[in-house]
């Protein structure tokens, strides 16, 4: 089968958006089937928003047996085989409308037509779709809400998950991912100003330089060089594998994420189990508090107490770490199951 692979993309930027279409493209190429890529760089500004979505409407993928879509707008392009893997809209014009940490439009009747012409062509892009697949509840609950159309839970996979394993406990809660605000390092940080056993934090991951010396300034005020290792760079494959092996646990602290988040995954496949927050978005979705892991309110006070439990309790740590890695198999991550479902 052709099969293309639209999305967009931030040009230069890992990540897991991206991530989600090239594993998938690896995939299907060694299940014997013809991929192709089709990207358009990112963005979510009106002035550039409706060029990009007449770009991708006129995109002639006609060749192609199939093709799945991904990011926004590419749901846009025409054909009679489309399949979505929605992993979200374009926020600051959907739930994230007039929130004040992210949307800088006002609510004035220029943007209620752009929203407006927006949810039109969306609406009417989603509902051309053969079938429509999202990345957690959270992005389904949102498509029912807003485009009022139903849509089935496909959970992304990592790739090569026989990659992760259990190689022991040490002392640390490890914390993989983008440093930004919205990633919430900076309550862990300030978690460890109240832990009184020796468990130490591993920050792992670039940034904004803005939000990197926030949390710079906020280890050496607070006097915690020796309980926060900080590690701001990008970690390649093989040394993240060996993190998540040997660590006590991962912490994985979104706001309002739109899936449970790869570093999530990571971690249950080497059988540790996942700190997390409330308001959170979608890692509730896979984290199950006092199971596989632990759903404190998001205060550092709460925060720490979960991670001298983890620390004091090596039995019990070991238990919910088992436990994660049985959650993937409740809830059927697989690369055959993805397959299976979007090829069906």
């Amino acid at each position: 089968m052709k099969v293309a692979l639209c999305s967009t993309i931030v040009p230069f930027i890992g990540g897991g958006a991206r991530n989600i279409v090239e594993w998938l493209e690896t995939m299907l190429l060694e299940a014997g089937h013809s991929v192709e890529r089709v990207y358009l760089p990112m963005v979510d500004t009106p002035e550039l928003l409706f060029r990009q979505m007449a770009a991708f409407r006129f995109i002639d993928l006609s060749m192609a047996d199939r093709i799945i879509c991904f990011r926004p707008q590419s749901h846009l392009i025409q054909h009679t085989h489309k399949i979505l893997w929605f992993i979200h809209h374009i926020r600051v014009l959907y739930d994230l409308w007039q929130n004040p940490g992210y949307c800088p439009y006002p609510d004035d009747f220029h943007y209620e037509g752009v929203r407006a012409a927006l949810r039109s062509a969306d609406n009417a892009a989603l509902h051309e779709a053969e079938k429509i697949f999202t990345n957690s509840k959270v992005i389904s609950n949102r498509l029912k809400k807003f485009n009022q159309v139903e849509s089935e839970v496909l959970y992304p996979p990592v790739f090569r998950p026989e990659r992760f394993q259990c190689n022991g406990f040490n002392n640390e809660i490890v914390c993989v991912c983008r440093m930004e605000p919205h990633k919430r390092q900076h309550l862990l940080v300030e978690a460890m100003r109240y832990t009184r056993t020796p468990v130490v934090l591993r920050l792992c991951g670039t940034g904004s330089q803005s939000y990197l010396d926030e949390l710079r300034a906020n280890i050496h005020d607070w006097h915690l060089e020796e309980k926060v290792i900080f590690d701001a760079r990008w970690i390649q494959e093989e040394e993240k594998v060996s993190l998540f092996g040997k660590c006590l646990a991962a912490a994985y602290l979104p706001l309002d994420e739109d899936s449970y988040g790869y570093p999530s995954v990571e971690a249950s496949l080497a059988s540790k189990s996942v700190l997390t927050v409330t308001g959170s978005g979608g890692v509730p979705e896979l984290v199950q508090d006092g199971l596989n892991g632990f759903i404190t309110s998001p205060e550092p006070q709460a925060l720490a107490e979960a991670m001298d439990i983890l620390y004091g309790d090596r039995k019990k740590a070991e238990w919910m770490g088992e436990n994660a890695r049985n959650r993937l198999a409740e809830l059927n991550i697989s690369w055959e199951h993805v397959l299976r479902r979007l090829l069906a």
